[in-house]
């Protein structure tokens, strides 16, 4: 599983960070960055959807 993003579609909501933290971070203007390249580790794959499922502007996507 990979996380892609869409940095022009976030509009900083913060919901992915604050739904896992472990996967996403804030930049200094509040907007999403990813803290994970490449394969998220099996043991965030419920975060990564959750953070995908909670996603107003849909600017998360996962890739199987």
């Amino acid at each position: 599983m990979q996380l892609k993003l869409d940095s022009e579609a976030c509009q900083g909501h913060g919901r992915c960070y604050s739904l896992a933290p472990d996967l996403f971070d804030s930049d200094d203007e509040g907007y999403a960055v990813l803290k994970v390249t490449g394969d998220v580790p099996d043991a965030l794959h419920d975060a990564a959807r959750l953070a995908a499922d909670n996603c107003p502007e849909f600017a998360i996507t996962i890739e199987e």
